[in-house]
């Protein structure tokens, strides 16, 4: 795609689709010693760390919501994000939301920039929106259960076996705080899925599952003159597994979710193959444009996963269940039997908005004072699977979920700051070192 906001767009064009602009709740805070509001007239305080395409996405439902939220601290790494940031949504709220304008109240004095400022942003908010480039969301997260709030954040939580481990302790402390928390694996809030994950039994057994997420691919920022490599390397941050995690993280971690999800568990071990045939330039960084990955269960039932990355071929994002009774096709949204016939199929027309949905639900349950979000867990774990398969395509080996979750593989740099030397560094020809199956090890 072109667009250098394609998450945002993406999700905006599901929302006219499903003629769902208006609609839900959204964002809700820690008021009293209970965390919890005592009714819809308390303002929620909300906080969004990271102002790229999907923060800004994230605070314009929060602005949409039903409850009486207030947006009233921002930050991001870069000025000119937050800055755009705050123009969209205050002609967002110009152009469809007017009689929310008061729902934006973030002075100059509550917009935090660097990699410090996101501490000073969670101090002043209820509820917090995590939507960084995913390398980060492991100390942003801990940072946001620490002070006790509640939190909304985007998938994937972590880029390696390090910062899963540290989302997953940090989950243990949110359950312990009852502190509500849901990750934007959206499909688990989409009526559809839930519906077919309702009847799976209607398939017996799951013996196989296949996943795709096939397309053109994404933005790329080019290098500017005067940058350093820091700097350049958040701003092109999709290229990088240290920010990014590889598209099999960033992106194919849906597909994943849906089935460990549907199977109620996780793989054990995954071998598989990738490389670099098309996006290989020096503004592609590291990461791959191909990985097909077979991951295996402890049941021995079989994943077959492909994620691509290549302009004109294929486009296909869908999962695929074989039972030993029949199939269920999440995309055409039925449950066949294995001679074809329809045994269930979802009426399009109850399909719902599940990135409003799951602010919806999230939020409407703290206004309740209920504790009812515990996505933390499961969000580290699906991350953990979508690194198990980068794994084993960039290694070419067979790779085990035990040794990999426990192995302590930390990729992020040792200080952060804008002339700090990322882990990654290009060779005298601007080119970054690739993973070569066979070569590369764990």
């Amino acid at each position: 795609m072109k667009n250098n906001d394609w998450k945002i767009k993406t999700r905006r064009d599901f929302v006219k689709s499903a003629g769902l602009i208006g609609g839900g709740l959204i964002t809700s805070p820690l008021l009293s010693n209970a965390n919890y509001f005592s009714g819809s007239e308390e303002v929620i305080k909300v906080a969004v760390v990271g102002c790229g395409g999907r923060g800004t996405g994230a605070a314009i439902q929060a602005l949409s919501s039903k409850q009486n939220v207030r947006i009233v601290a921002m930050c991001d790494a870069f000025k000119d994000n937050l800055d755009n940031c705050h123009k969209e949504l205050t002609n967002e709220i110009n152009n469809s939301l007017g009689e929310l304008a008061s729902r934006l109240d973030v002075p100059e004095e509550r917009r935090f920039t660097g990699f410090e400022g996101y501490q000073k942003a969670i101090a002043l908010a209820d509820v917090v929106i995590l939507a960084t480039p995913p390398g980060f969301r492991p100390i942003h997260f801990e940072e946001a259960i620490k002070q006790g709030k509640h939190v909304f954040m985007e998938k994937p939580v972590a880029t390696d076996p390090a910062g899963v481990q540290k989302v997953l302790a940090t989950a243990a402390i949110a359950k312990e705080k009852k502190l509500n928390v849901v990750v934007g694996l959206q499909r688990h809030y989409q009526n559809s899925y839930r519906e077919l994950f309702k009847r799976k039994d209607m398939i017996g057994d799951i013996v196989s599952a296949q996943a795709w997420w096939d397309n053109d691919g994404v933005w790329v920022r080019p290098r500017k003159e005067g940058q350093t490599e820091m700097e350049y390397q958040m701003r092109n941050w999709y290229y990088f597994n240290w920010l990014c995690g590889d598209h099999i993280t960033e992106q194919h971690i849906h597909n994943l979710d849906v089935i460990n999800w549907f199977k109620g568990s996780y793989p054990i071990k995954a071998q598989g193959f990738g490389g670099r045939q098309v996006r290989k330039g020096k503004e592609h960084g590291e990461i791959f444009d191909h990985h097909f990955v077979e991951f295996e269960y402890a049941d021995g039932s079989i994943l077959n996963s492909q994620c691509r990355h290549m302009p004109g071929t294929m486009s296909k994002v869908d999962e695929l269940f074989i039972g030993t009774k029949g199939k269920i096709a999440c995309g055409a949204m039925n449950i066949k039997d294995h001679q074809g016939n329809v045994l269930y199929q979802f009426d399009k027309k109850q399909e719902n908005n599940p990135y409003q949905t799951e602010h919806d639900e999230l939020f409407a349950a703290i206004v309740k004072g209920e504790y009812k979000f515990a996505d933390a867990e499961n969000g580290a774990k699906s991350t953990m699977t979508s690194i198990l398969g980068r794994m084993a395509t960039y290694s070419g080996q067979k790779v085990y979920w035990d040794k990999a979750i426990n192995s302590g593989m930390d990729i992020h740099p040792k200080v952060y700051a804008w002339d700090a030397m990322p882990p990654v560094l290009p060779d005298p020809d601007g080119y970054y070192p690739v993973a070569v199956p066979g070569v590369t090890k764990y």
